[in-house]
């Protein structure tokens, strides 16, 4: 063979080497069966222009320094979302944060993704900052218009929007009219209100794109009555769009069979395509901007995946196969700001002053003169850096491969991935039986038990049985692999269910004023232990007015003091106490208030003596007049406990 032969050879093997690697990557990934070609692999990556100004480089995987939408592309990304604030900037021109999204930002991402070969999703929140189910302001510039003027204004918006977008070459593949529009958006709060504005946004795009398609954008797929009422509610004012989307994050929002059913009922009823237009996963605990993250480890949340790469890819992978071929109707899933890393890893002090400077944080101090009660106290840094899908330094993750690598499946030998969580109640007057095993989660989201050693001493155990209630975190080792044990250590409690666990077979609701909803809900980020509790809202002022009580026959007499815990809001004034009952007297109450939400308030009564005959009842009264939306709140964790 002739030198130059070999050398050519020599050439093709190596540039075959990159699609290999592909094929031959590490992360466990499962051919989804049926996948169209046109299905929507989408990016939401709006942050990327404030990002690379405050410094932030990306590569490939190959560790080249690299365009990310060429990055993106190269990985199986179809579309990118980009959302579109009105204004996000105060009067002296300082950005509010967020990426300072605007149009201008917009056309700029919508070039990049064009140039290779994406197509752009438009998210008009219609505010001059994030608008979500908890929040959706007017823009500055329309505050105090009438709906005519402002549906006006919203299409006149619109139109210059998509014109200056079509003017750049961008393809638009979407226009997202809202974004998370629960009953708001706008500033309006009456679907009547609510689809002038959107059928202003949708006459704009067809104008403008008309073959892009239109879609609605809701959130809290769980509440599969309120998508009933959305959807019906577009029907009935006839509003022309195309698309219902849905955000699903698997830490909040319910099940995947809930999700598919919710969507499925609304496709076969009304004719719409369905997506998943939100979704993320932590692919680490870690925080590395020095801001804290909304998700971390600590059981306060749904964990349905490990919070590893793998963890991250097999979130897309079961969404992906519940939209293909559980959701008939299902056209794609795009994976909210899979780009937003931190800005840097020196101190918080560095990251700051980027922050304020370019908008890489999630809001920066400018933003309190639009948005003073939420982003005015809690501006600062990146809350969602552990469920990008590149590193801190800007390098891929090998679950951005998960893209492409779906549509041919890489079935590897399973491995053990991580450990799942150990939850754990101990009463502080038994012993502490940890488990002998933990299950090991497999790369193919199995599971698989092994033997653990844990790392708790009698001088432990002992603590912990003597320092009352409290939660403790034991490790231990188990397959190479660190476990976990989150131990709440509580007092003996007689009250039967007293976390709601059991649905709520023990405990009697009664209705004093027609609240619209009184029931046991199964939400963990709304639960103080456990994922369930007592939930009640009703939309009519002084209309929550409710006892939740249980009553016992058979305690032993002595000495008695209830607790209960309780969070919620819009709450106006209240009456609100805890209670302890013999027969149909009240011996002792304790007072308990409503802020906020997550923030949970306990009432202890005093102790009172139960002779041991006759009934004993544990309750609380709530009475709130409402504000706002109406008042809303969960109770847990009712403790009827004996003292000495």
């Amino acid at each position: 063979m002739k030198p130059i032969v070999l050398i050519l050879l020599c050439a093709l093997f190596f540039a075959c080497l990159p699609a290999l690697s592909e094929g031959e990557s590490s992360l466990y990934v499962r051919k989804i069966e049926n996948l169209p070609d046109d299905f929507i692999f989408g990016m939401d990556a709006s942050s990327v222009i404030a990002l690379e100004d405050s410094g932030v480089k990306y590569y490939d995987f190959d560790g080249n320094e690299e365009d990310v939408f060429k990055v993106l592309a190269a990985s199986g990304i179809t579309h990118i979302r980009v959302r579109i604030w009105n204004h996000p900037y105060n009067m002296a021109g300082n950005g509010y944060g967020g990426g300072n999204n605007d149009i201008e930002k917009a056309v700029k991402i919508g070039q990049r993704a064009t140039k290779y070969g994406m197509k752009l999703i438009a998210n008009f929140h219609y505010s001059d900052f994030w608008a979500d189910p908890g929040k959706q302001m007017v823009p500055v510039a329309w505050a105090g218009m009438e709906i005519e003027e402002k549906t006006e204004a919203l299409y006149n918006y619109t139109r210059d929007c998509l014109v200056k977008l079509k003017d750049a070459g961008v393809d638009v593949g979407m226009v997202q009219v809202g974004n998370e529009t629960n009953g708001r958006m706008c500033g309006e709060k009456t679907w009547f209100n609510i689809q002038y504005l959107m059928q202003a946004g949708a006459k704009a795009t067809r104008e403008i794109y008309p073959d892009a398609l239109v879609a609605l954008h809701f959130a809290n797929p769980e509440k599969a009555d309120s998508y009933a009422t959305y959807a019906k509610k577009m029907d009935y004012y006839k509003v022309d769009y195309d698309v219902f989307a849905s955000s699903y994050y698997p830490y909040w929002h319910g099940t995947l069979e809930n999700l598919a059913n919710v969507l499925t009922d609304i496709a076969n009823t009304y004719g719409k395509k369905v997506m998943v237009m939100e979704t993320s996963y932590a692919y680490t605990a870690e925080d590395t901007d020095f801001y804290g993250n909304t998700i971390s480890d600590g059981g306060a949340i749904i964990k349905s995946y490990p919070f590893t790469v793998q963890g991250q890819a097999n979130n897309i992978i079961d969404i992906t196969d519940t939209l293909v071929n559980k959701t008939p109707a299902g056209i794609g899933v795009v994976y909210w700001e899979g780009t937003w890393i931190s800005v840097g890893t020196e101190s918080w002090e560095k990251n700051n002053e980027k922050w304020e400077t370019y908008g890489s944080g999630w809001a920066s101090s400018y933003a309190k003169t639009y948005d003073a009660n939420d982003a005015g106290k809690y501006f600062g840094g990146n809350a969602v850096d552990n469920q990008a899908m590149f590193d801190a330094s800007g390098h891929p993750l090998k679950s951005l491969k998960v893209f492409k690598l779906m549509r041919e499946g890489n079935e590897i030998a399973p491995a053990a991935d991580a450990l799942e969580d150990v939850n754990m109640i101990c009463d502080l007057n038994a012993p502490l039986n940890l488990p002998k095993t933990v299950n090991a989660v497999m790369t193919d989201n199995t599971k698989k038990a092994l033997p653990v050693t844990w790392n708790l001493t009698d001088e432990m155990d002992r603590k912990m049985h003597a320092s009352g209630p409290k939660q403790y975190v034991i490790e231990g080792e188990a397959g190479g692999m660190t476990a976990r044990a989150y131990v709440s250590m509580i007092e003996y409690n007689y009250l039967a269910d007293y976390s709601f666990e059991e649905g709520g077979k023990n405990w009697v609701f009664t209705d004093l004023n027609k609240a619209d909803e009184l029931y046991i809900e199964d939400k963990k980020t709304d639960s103080l232990t456990g994922t369930k509790h007592a939930h009640f809202w009703s939309a009519k002022k002084n209309s929550v007015e409710f006892t939740l009580e249980q009553t016992l026959t058979d305690l032993p007499g002595g000495k008695y003091t209830l607790t209960a815990s309780i969070m919620g809001g819009d709450a106006g004034n209240t009456e609100i106490y805890c209670y302890i009952k013999i027969g149909d007297e009240i011996i002792a109450k304790a007072p308990m208030t409503i802020t906020s939400y997550g923030n949970w308030n306990t009432g202890k009564t005093d102790a009172v003596v139960y002779s041991g005959s006759g009934k004993i009842t544990a309750g609380v009264y709530v009475k709130c007049e409402g504000s706002g939306n109406g008042a809303w709140g969960k109770i847990d964790d009712m403790m009827l406990n004996s003292i000495k």
